[in-house]
Protein backbone atom coordinates (compact mmCIF):
# COMPACT_ATOMS: atom_id res chain seq x y z
CA UNK A 1 0.00 0.00 0.00
CA UNK A 2 0.95 3.47 -1.08
CA UNK A 3 0.00 6.61 1.45
CA UNK A 4 0.99 9.53 0.70
CA UNK A 5 1.36 11.95 3.99
CA UNK A 6 -0.10 15.69 3.02
CA UNK A 7 0.45 16.98 6.52
CA UNK A 8 3.68 15.37 6.91
CA UNK A 9 6.87 18.11 7.02
CA UNK A 10 9.59 15.69 7.88
CA UNK A 11 10.26 12.36 8.19
CA UNK A 12 9.86 12.56 12.46
CA UNK A 13 6.22 13.65 11.41
CA UNK A 14 6.25 10.67 8.61
CA UNK A 15 7.60 8.07 11.20
CA UNK A 16 5.03 9.00 13.84
CA UNK A 17 2.16 8.50 11.34
CA UNK A 18 3.57 5.40 10.08
CA UNK A 19 4.24 3.97 13.69
CA UNK A 20 0.51 4.63 15.16
CA UNK A 21 -0.89 3.39 11.59
CA UNK A 22 1.04 -0.16 11.92
CA UNK A 23 0.49 -0.31 15.41
CA UNK A 24 -3.46 0.18 14.81
CA UNK A 25 -3.95 -2.19 12.22
CA UNK A 26 -1.80 -4.68 13.72
CA UNK A 27 -3.99 -4.47 17.00
CA UNK A 28 -7.43 -4.40 15.31
CA UNK A 29 -6.45 -7.12 12.36
CA UNK A 30 -4.67 -10.64 12.22
CA UNK A 31 -1.81 -9.38 10.15
CA UNK A 32 1.68 -7.86 10.28
CA UNK A 33 2.63 -5.21 8.98
CA UNK A 34 5.72 -3.15 8.03
CA UNK A 35 7.27 0.44 6.28
CA UNK A 36 8.67 -1.61 3.32
CA UNK A 37 9.85 0.89 1.24
CA UNK A 38 10.20 5.14 0.67
CA UNK A 39 11.57 5.15 4.08
CA UNK A 40 13.39 8.62 2.95
CA UNK A 41 10.27 10.93 1.37
CA UNK A 42 9.10 12.54 3.91
CA UNK A 43 5.18 12.54 2.07
CA UNK A 44 5.24 8.83 0.76
CA UNK A 45 4.75 5.71 2.67
CA UNK A 46 5.11 2.02 1.12
CA UNK A 47 3.53 -0.40 3.58
CA UNK A 48 3.41 -3.90 3.74
CA UNK A 49 0.73 -5.83 5.25
CA UNK A 50 0.71 -9.80 5.61
CA UNK A 51 -1.85 -12.58 6.86
CA UNK A 52 -1.87 -15.93 7.03
CA UNK A 53 -4.68 -18.54 6.38
CA UNK A 54 -5.43 -21.79 5.37
CA UNK A 55 -8.08 -19.70 3.17
CA UNK A 56 -6.84 -17.36 0.16
CA UNK A 57 -10.77 -16.28 0.47
CA UNK A 58 -10.24 -15.08 4.40
CA UNK A 59 -6.85 -13.57 3.46
CA UNK A 60 -7.85 -11.43 0.80
CA UNK A 61 -11.06 -10.48 3.34
CA UNK A 62 -8.72 -9.05 6.15
CA UNK A 63 -6.14 -7.32 3.68
CA UNK A 64 -9.11 -5.10 2.31
CA UNK A 65 -10.55 -5.08 5.52
CA UNK A 66 -7.19 -3.45 6.33
CA UNK A 67 -7.19 -0.90 3.52
CA UNK A 68 -11.00 0.15 4.22
CA UNK A 69 -9.67 0.65 7.58
CA UNK A 70 -7.08 2.88 6.43
CA UNK A 71 -9.37 4.88 4.37
CA UNK A 72 -12.22 5.50 7.12
CA UNK A 73 -10.25 6.04 10.40
CA UNK A 74 -7.37 8.44 8.46
CA UNK A 75 -9.18 10.58 5.70
CA UNK A 76 -5.96 13.00 5.99
CA UNK A 77 -3.89 10.14 4.03
CA UNK A 78 -4.50 10.01 0.60
CA UNK A 79 -4.49 5.77 -0.94
CA UNK A 80 -2.07 6.21 -3.72
CA UNK A 81 -1.86 2.15 -4.43
CA UNK A 82 -3.12 -1.08 -2.53
CA UNK A 83 -2.62 -4.04 -4.23
CA UNK A 84 -2.41 -7.77 -3.22
CA UNK A 85 -0.73 -11.06 -3.95
CA UNK A 86 -1.69 -14.24 -2.52
CA UNK A 87 0.54 -17.44 -2.44
CA UNK A 88 -0.81 -21.06 -1.49
CA UNK A 89 1.98 -23.19 -0.07
CA UNK A 90 1.40 -27.15 -0.78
Amino acid sequence: MVLRLPDSHSLKDKRQVVRSLLARTRNEFPVSSAEVGDTERWQIAELGFACVNESGAVVAEVLDKVVRYIEDTRPDLEVLDAHQETFAVE
